[in-house]
């Protein structure tokens, strides 16, 4: 049994400290969720440019390019299993911070119907963008193009309409609960959301410009577009570090007058 609690709460008693298996900051447990993808994409980018840079940076155009796309970095041995290995790591996390979300904004709007109708929207998406994720991750471009790029673009999609979601959610919380904590989430949401949008809107048109006019540097440009679109994606994951400042992940086994 997984929850969620608050630190504030008073001491337990020696029979629920015992059944208390882990006990874990939520602040921690969504920097190191974050952390996994973060550290295994560095890694493959650094593998990729030093042992496999012409392989990783061959495109069909055959012009100058000096940065792999992500696909491209996560694609070969030993990168592969690398980014497999974090996202599917992170995976599980990932999906129970969507579980811990939906809660958090239940408890926020109670009987709203407009705003609990988003709130099931943003779940919905934070589903499919961490499902997108994992399908694109599984099945590089090497191995099945169509399944990844559609993978991709549910990714993509889902992880905008995720974003916008949350930021109009945070907006009616920070006008009614008075916290700096949640005024300084809402504003870097706000920020790495815009930051994010444009960052999709640079990679397709350098993107667009290669494919179409073959140019050198432009797919580097578009790889490092796509970059901080990750970086970016990450970051705004990382906010709930203010979110949840005073909360944690409890991970316990059931009473004894309750197992059957």
């Amino acid at each position: 049994m997984v929850l969620v609690t608050s630190m504030l709460q008073g001491p337990y008693g020696s029979l629920d400290r015992d059944r208390h298996l882990v006990r874990l900051p939520i602040t921690g447990f969504a920097v190191g969720t974050v952390l996994l993808p973060l550290g295994g994409l560095l890694v493959c980018l650094f593998i990729s440019l030093m042992y496999h840079f012409e392989e990783a940076t061959y495109t069909h155009c055959k012009v100058t390019n000096y940065l792999p796309s992500i696909s491209a970095a996560i694609s070969r041995v030993p990168e592969r299993y690398i980014w497999r290995c974090c996202i599917g790591l992170h995976s599980a996390p990932r999906f129970l911070m969507s579980a811990v979300y939906f809660n958090f904004y239940r408890s926020h709007f109670g009987t709203k119907l407009v705003e609990l109708g988003l709130c099931v929207l943003v779940l919905i998406c934070s589903l499919v963008e961490n499902s997108g994720l994992l399908l694109l991750t599984y099945v590089s471009s090497t191995e099945t193009y169509v399944v990844h790029k559609n993978g991709f673009i549910a990714f993509i999609a889902s992880s905008l309409l995720h974003m916008l979601g949350t930021c109009r959610l945070w907006q009616v919380i920070q006008r009614f609960h008075i916290n700096s904590e949640e005024v300084t989430s809402y504003r870097w949401k706000v920020r790495l959301f815009i930051f994010n949008v444009a960052c999709c809107l640079a990679a397709a048109y350098f993107f667009r410009r290669h494919n179409k006019f073959c140019e050198g540097g432009f797919y580097t440009l578009f790889a490092l577009c796509e970059y901080l679109v990750v970086f970016s994606n990450m970051a705004f994951h990382m906010t709930a570090f203010w979110d949840f400042r005073s909360e944690e992940v409890t991970v316990a086994t059931p009473p004894e007058d309750k197992r059957y």
